[in-house]
């Protein structure tokens, strides 16, 4: 903590070094103090090596010499650096973010291929410092090796690096300063000191050292000097070698550079998987075709062993694939095991790296890509968050819906499951409905019959106030569809989404859509039909049970209905044909007595139809009867036609109750609710009220009676009877009235309110009738004539 004040003081009086200090990291072995850091100005990670110039003044050479070759000795498998700063009390070195090896094989935390893996590459860093720097590393131990974020292993320590070119070299004068080097000293140095450097090969020293590296790693931890040269631990086909590396001749020590190169031979201890993926992912943009194939392979079989380790391909392979993938035409392959990478990602490191990407690909024309973003989208699901779904993942794979190529069309309804729960109802119910309901209609029985069982699936997410009109209609056409499969899947969708729709509805609707099934040619279709039959039954016969017996009224009971129009009830065990012909009849003859008053003789003396009796009856509601309005019209009486004017034409009752009838069913099929409540009255024998009037259109049946401005029918015939009486025209023949005692006499004077009838209220009378009114009889004869 005192350290940490006094370099915070010291930055604020120095120079200004852009960078966080964070935790202290434990460093064995070294002058250095490492901390974690970041970067002021974006916050990326890094590692700070500090060294305090007042507390170690006579290790101050080293401390320049590490920082002059890291800053002018460029190699992968040496710390990177960022920035340095340099003071007369502190130098600072930014690094990308390290941590010692020792943290991770002392715990014996990775696989012998990591270790082959990483003394590959440290065998490399000490290849190009022994033969193309010609350079003595001289401090290669455990404690200056550091794994980076991929897991690589990283050369640092470089306070003793010094080029044999170089009389005075800081190795000959300063290398005996290094902290406990005398345990990694070859025994030339021990005996004869530093200065015995320059008459030895230039790789004596860095191959001795790499020898006591190999057997530290593989063990956890270098104990005595005994350890030297022993192949406790060492894999057996790296212990030849291995030995030579730590001949007691400098002379007859193996290199490093060989060392590597024997290792690298087919077969040898660094023919490895991981090793042949480290060397390759590099160039993976310059690969051609086949090339990159057989090394996509290679690093999928990589990808699925857990021996390996996980940061290596989160920091180093996936971004190459990423390059590769948007860059330099990766292909599907690299899409589908960059996504399996991915999957080890936090949210953070998702969102950074792979979410952009996925974005930019949606827009990709290359239908391959969009097959395989298709394929790979339940992997990315989850990563993803609902805005950038919807504005702008899903406006781009609705395109596929409509592509020219059918297995992109395939894909695209299949997705749609993955994507549904991130989409909002507003794009659910609107624009993904219109392009389903183009699927349906594919000309490919495979996405017909997908898209099927896409609706079957996302049938809850669907609206409630549209889920049961358009389930039932596009399930209603799949049962139509010529594809068995698609059939079978209209069918099982039913049976999934039983309980989306009504009990009216599944009686109304889906039974009858499901009956004709039954007798599908295709057994598969019959036996599904018959399973999905009964589960809409079951659920009609429960809800039938919850209903009342009857909503007629009481027996005996009348409130409400019309006078002279009754319909009797058919009485339960009783025979189907006989019980209705007996219900049509009784609806006119049962409970004569309860009519009251006389019924009055017609002009000629008979007794009026059943038709005049209704015709000439007012209406319990006030409105003005009509001809032919009877409520019950009897069969065995004649069809009289109304009088026809030149205003409309002849119709009789009969014809337009046909022509209701009609209509009231078309209305019906259309679910229309003003037709099926103006067919349920007569049956129900309950008549509309007056509310139903002002609240409900006009029926059929009401409107073929409806005044609609009708000539006042009373006057015509008084301006017909005196036009009669000045001309004397006789009446035909036949038609004439008999003479009786009783003729009708002709009506008061009408009302000011238009009364449409058919013949005048016939009174009884002992008088002998006017000859006004003989007349107005030969009219009404004419008219007809």
């Amino acid at each position: 903590m005192d350290f940490l004040k006094s370099a915070v003081a010291s930055i604020a009086k120095g120079p200004a070094f852009p960078y966080f200090f964070g935790d202290r990291v434990d460093i064995e072995q070294s002058i250095w103090t490492l901390h974690n850091g970041t970067r002021r100005e974006d916050g990326s990670k890094c590692s700070i090596f500090s060294f305090d110039v007042s507390a170690n003044r006579n290790r101050l050479p080293l401390a320049k010499n590490a920082l002059r070759k890291l800053r002018t000795l460029r190699h992968p498998g040496i710390i990177k650096v960022l920035d340095t700063i340099e003071t007369d009390q502190l130098i600072y070195i930014a690094t990308e973010r390290v941590t010692p090896l020792p943290w991770s094989t002392k715990r014996k935390a990775l696989s012998e291929e990591s270790l082959k893996w990483g003394l590959h590459n440290v065998a490399k860093t000490l290849k190009f410092v022994n033969d193309e720097a010609s350079s003595v590393h001289g401090n290669i131990r455990a404690s200056s090796i550091f794994t980076s974020e991929s897991g690589e292993w990283k050369v640092g320590g470089l306070d003793i690096l010094s080029s044999m070119k170089e009389d005075d070299a800081i190795i000959f004068t300063h290398g005996s300063l290094v902290p406990d080097i005398g345990r990694y000293t070859p025994p030339e140095v021990a005996k004869n000191g530093w200065d015995s450097v320059r008459k030895n090969p230039t790789h004596a020293v860095d191959a001795y050292d790499y020898g006591i590296l190999i057997s530290e790693v593989f063990s956890g931890g270098f104990s005595c000097s005994d350890q030297i040269g022993s192949t406790k631990n060492v894999p057996l086909e790296m212990q030849t070698s291995y030995k030579r590396l730590t001949h007691a001749v400098p002379k007859m020590r193996l290199s490093v550079g060989h060392f590597l190169d024997q290792g690298r031979r087919n077969g040898g201890f660094f023919d490895t998987p991981l090793i042949q993926l480290s060397d390759g992912i590099d160039n993976l943009g310059l690969k051609n075709e086949a090339e990159k194939d057989i090394f996509l392979n290679e690093l999928e079989a990589v990808a699925e062993s857990d021996d390996f380790p996980e940061d290596f391909f989160k920091v180093k392979v996936l971004p190459e694939l990423l390059k590769s993938i948007e860059f330099g035409g990766g292909g599907p392959k690299s899409f589908a095991l960059m996504m399996r990478i991915a999957s080890k990602l936090s949210e953070d490191e998702y969102d950074a790296q792979i979410t952009p990407v996925v974005v930019r690909l949606f827009s990709s024309p290359d239908r391959a890509m969009r097959v395989c973003l298709l394929d790979n989208l339940p992997l990315m699901i989850d990563h993803l968050s609902q805005k950038i779904v919807t504005d702008k993942i899903f406006p781009q794979m609705v395109t596929g819906f409509g592509d020219l190529a059918p297995v992109v069309r395939e894909q695209t309804v299949k997705a749609v499951l993955v994507v549904v729960p991130k989409l909002s109802d507003r794009v659910i119910n609107g624009e993904l409905l219109r392009h389903l309901a183009k699927t349906a209609n594919d000309e490919q029985p495979g996405i017909r019959t997908n898209t099927t069982i896409c609706l079957g699936k996302i049938a809850r997410n669907l609206g409630s106030n549209s889920r049961a009109k358009v389930l039932s209609a596009a399930f209603s056409r799949s049962l139509r569809d010529p594809f068995v499969h698609a059939r079978n899947a209209a069918l099982m969708a039913l049976a999934a989404t039983a309980d989306v729709f009504s009990e009216d509805e599944c009686a109304t609707k889906m039974l009858p859509a499901i009956c004709p099934s039954l007798v599908d040619k295709e057994k598969m279709i019959r036996d599904q039909a018959n399973k999905t039959l009964n589960i809409y039954l079951e659920r009609v016969r429960k809800y039938g049970l919850t209903l009342p017996d009857t909503v007629l009224p009481p027996h005996g009971t009348e409130t409400g209905s019309a006078p002279g129009t009754r319909a009797a009830t058919p009485q339960p065990g009783a025979a189907a044909g006989g019980q209705w012909v007996g219900w049509a009849v009784s609806s006119f003859t049962n409970k004569l007595s309860s009519a009251k008053g006389d019924i009055q003789p017609n002009s000629n003396g008979a007794k009026p139809t059943p038709l005049e009796r209704s015709s000439s009856t007012p209406p319990a509601n006030g409105v003005p009867a009509r001809p032919g309005m009877g409520a019950h019209p009897n069969p065995s009486a004649p069809v009289v036609p109304q009088i026809s004017s030149g205003l409309r034409h002849a119709t009789t009752a009969p014809e337009a109750e046909t022509e209701d009838f009609g209509d009231g069913w078309g209305d019906m099929d259309e679910q229309d609710d003003v037709a099926i409540d103006a067919w349920s009255q007569p049956i129900n024998d309950t008549p509309r009220t007056s509310s139903s009037h002002t609240s409900r259109p006009s029926t059929a049946l009401s409107a073929t009676y409806d005044d609609a401005g009708e000539p006042d029918f009373e006057g015509w015939l008084n301006a017909q009877a005196q036009a009669k009486t000045q001309s004397k025209k006789p009446l035909p023949k036949g038609l004439a009235p008999k003479k009786s005692t009783a003729t009708a006499t002709k009506p008061a004077a009408a009302p000011a309110k238009k009364v449409p009838v058919v013949a005048s209220k016939p009174v009884a009378s002992g008088k002998p009738a006017p000859p006004a009114k003989e007349e107005e009889e030969e009219d009404w004869g004419d008219a007809w004539g």
